[in-house]
């Protein structure tokens, strides 16, 4: 599903009109990644975590040339699910 479907979904399941939704859409994305950078985790009941966690620098070789390069240290956002969604995914909900 892309943004666009995901927007027209949600609009017509909330009967709110497209513009609410974009901007809903967005201030969460926002949302996530100021939590983000700060290290806090986002619960969302009902849905799952958003968990960010940090990845320290390290040497990786370069796949064609073979040199080893530096990978600087980058935040990265995991997401678990709730039980809850993981039964409403498995029971076609």
């Amino acid at each position: 599903m892309d943004n666009k479907t995901l927007i027209d979904t949600l609009s017509k399941k909330l009967n709110i009109p497209h513009a609410t939704t974009t901007k809903l859409i967005e201030g969460l994305a926002s949302s996530l990644g100021e939590c983000g950078t700060q290290l806090d985790s986002i619960v969302v009941a009902g849905f799952g975590t958003f968990e960010p966690r940090k990845r320290t620098e390290r040497v990786a070789l370069h796949p064609a040339s073979g040199k080893r390069l530096l990978i600087p240290p980058k935040i990265v956002l995991n997401f678990k699910s709730s039980s809850n969604l993981k039964q409403r995914v498995n029971n076609g909900e």
